[in-house]
């Protein structure tokens, strides 16, 4: 407690109720400060303090009375006097006036640039009412968004890549910065990354045109702009992207790059691909942070995460990450190579497309319109003394090319290699003879589970006695989408059931055995807020080396992983439903029974 006595205001409070510590409240202030973040939303989305005990604080500071947004009629904003780009902003929202007095709905009245910025915009007198920032946050969006052209923050610096050809648009309207259709698609974008999606859909149909945000693994539609805009829409994306605007008949590939602040930028991975009624466009958003956030950051239980640092620290052998697509192979398998990337070795990757930008890591993206392919980037790698080799993806096309250059990279003393995709035979023969001959390599496959990876080997003609002697672990994962902790409900469901969706009775039986559901509140919406791992580790042991010796089946190999402690994708899950993370009902959606 002896830091307390720094602190002033609302903030002194938070600290003297233990609703956060003192070390935490101060590396909250400096982080927000870094990111010109205000301190309130910032404590509510990093460090879960609720809205309303932050409003209680502020109320109880300043001696007045905290106002509930939920009991005032929307229709009464006063819309005339401050700047729309100030009032969303700075979340601080004009709802009464008297006279030459302007009444704002403020969550943090300390904030004096924004009470100033308002100030400066209407030319009046400003009077602060205290708000919770949900609510505030949600009266904003439903009055200051939607289907109509946005004013935007022209802080926000966007900076296209020169990876595509650069083309020449043709309207005025999506050329000029100032434009509604450029305010409106960057609104878009920003939005999108403040709300957490990893996905954005421009749709056309026959009668409407709709924007889709991929929250939490789950599509979400967020506007519907006049279906006269799609194609204007459509052009100003490509023009970002640096597509060819003028070439509307084939699929074509491009990247935007947008800079929130000098410390944190984003990347769009962008896809147009002709439809019935017009391009569709999807941008993938691509967070090079998400695989700085280090290993305990994505979700693996003690043991798991022990077994997972195990096969990383081994000179040779085989790791293998599995999972459908979407389900976080990327990450975990960069947050492996961010742990081995360390200053004494040399580490390159081609890919296509890079997906996450690393420091100290020569990353290449491939362009086959210029002849820089998988196989020419590989053989320069080999006159860049490489320690560390990692393909991004092996495309069919070009197997035999790359899998005789990866042969090269025995010769070439690497440490190790990590390929992006074992997807046929010769690939899969010459990673796992570097995992036998003093390598260590890192690769993904499509399978469901940790057993049939093992399996789908050997399928591809792998001998058995190669897959027993080669790999170190199996990982299998998916995503599940975590409760928010500001509203899921506890909820009781019968013995027996329990018994029956794979619960033990020690786990039912013990004192703190609780499930919870999601609910749903101006924070999250739908009752969840982000998303979390469920693993299933498996490491290779004499009795499994055994049973892919004999031959055996996954069934038998999962059977006799779990006599020596191997949990599977429903065990996982449903120890994250009993620490109270995720809901029973999102567990049975991404696993098995």
């Amino acid at each position: 407690m002896q830091s307390i006595p720094k602190f002033t205001g609302f903030i002194r409070q938070l600290v003297e109720k233990g609703m956060i510590d003192a070390e935490h409240m101060l590396s909250a202030i400096e982080t927000a400060k870094q990111l010109d973040q205000d301190i309130v939303p910032y404590l509510i989305q990093n460090h879960h303090i609720h809205p309303l005990d932050i409003a209680k604080a502020i109320s109880h500071e300043f001696g007045d009375p905290l106002f509930d947004l939920d009991a005032y009629d929307s229709s009464l904003i006063i819309k005339d006097s401050v700047n729309d780009k100030i009032i969303t902003k700075y979340k601080i929202l004009p709802i009464f006036r008297r006279a030459n007095i302007l009444y704002v709905a403020t969550a943090n009245p300390t904030n004096i640039t924004a009470i100033e910025a308002i100030r400066f915009s209407s030319q009046m007198h400003i009077e602060a009412i205290i708000v919770e920032y949900d609510k505030l946050k949600k009266l904003i969006e439903q009055h200051y968004s939607g289907e109509e052209i946005f004013n935007f923050d022209d802080d926000f610096d966007l900076e296209i890549s020169d990876d595509t050809q650069k083309t020449t648009p043709t309207e005025d309207d999506i050329l000029k910065d100032e434009s509604p259709i450029v305010k409106y698609v960057n609104k878009l974008l920003v939005d999108a990354i403040r709300i957490g999606a990893s996905d954005l859909h421009f749709e056309p149909y026959e009668k409407i045109y709709r924007v889709r945000y991929r929250i939490d693994g789950v599509l979400r539609q967020i506007a519907t702009p006049p279906l006269q805009l799609a194609t204007r829409l459509a052009s100003r994306i490509k023009i970002m992207s640096q597509m060819d605007i003028s070439e509307k008949r084939i699929p074509q590939d491009g990247r935007i790059k947008l800079k929130l602040s000098k410390h944190k930028a984003f990347d769009f991975r962008v896809n147009s691909l002709p439809t019935l009624y017009g391009e569709k466009l999807v941008l993938r958003i691509l967070d090079s942070s998400s695989a700085m956030m280090g290993i305990d950051s994505l979700g693996y239980e003690p043991d798991q995460k022990a077994l997972f640092l195990e096969a990383l620290s081994k000179p040779q052998g085989m790791l293998l990450i599995t999972g459908p697509t979407g389900s976080g192979k990327t990450v975990s398998l960069y947050t492996g190579i961010s742990i081995l990337n360390q200053e004494e070795v040399n580490i390159s990757t081609v890919e296509d497309p890079i997906e996450i930008n690393l420091e100290g890591i020569n990353q290449v993206n491939v362009n086959q319109k210029v002849g820089l392919t998988f196989a020419t980037t590989l053989r320069s790698f080999l006159r860049q003394d490489p320690d560390i080799i990692m393909v991004g993806e092996i495309r069919d096309l070009e197997t035999a090319e790359i899998a005789t250059t990866l042969r090269s990279f025995l010769r070439q003393d690497p440490d190790i290699i990590m390929v992006g995709e074992i997807r046929d035979l010769e690939t899969a023969e010459i990673a796992i003879k570097a995992a036998q001959t003093g390598h260590m390599v890192m690769s993904t496959l499509h399978t469901n589970s940790a057993p049939e990876t093992l399996t789908r080997l050997r399928n591809m003609g792998v001998p058995s006695f190669n897959i027993a002697t080669s790999v170190n672990l199996v990982i299998a994962q998916r995503l599940a989408r975590r409760l928010c902790h500001l509203c899921k409900r506890p909820i009781n469901i019968p013995f027996q059931s329990l018994l029956e969706m794979g619960f033990t009775e020690e786990d039912i039986q013990n004192p703190t055995f609780q499930l919870y559901d999601a609910n749903g509140c101006s924070a999250c919406h739908d009752g969840y807020k982000g998303r979390i791992g469920i693993y299933e580790v498996m490491k290779m042991t004499p009795e499994i080396s055994r049973l892919i010796m004999e031959d055996c089946n996954s069934i038998q190999i999962a059977e006799a992983s779990q006599l020596s402690g191997f949990q599977n994708l429903r065990r996982s899950g449903l120890l994250k439903a009993m620490q109270g993370i995720t809901s029973l009902q999102e567990i049975n959606r991404i696993t098995s029974e």
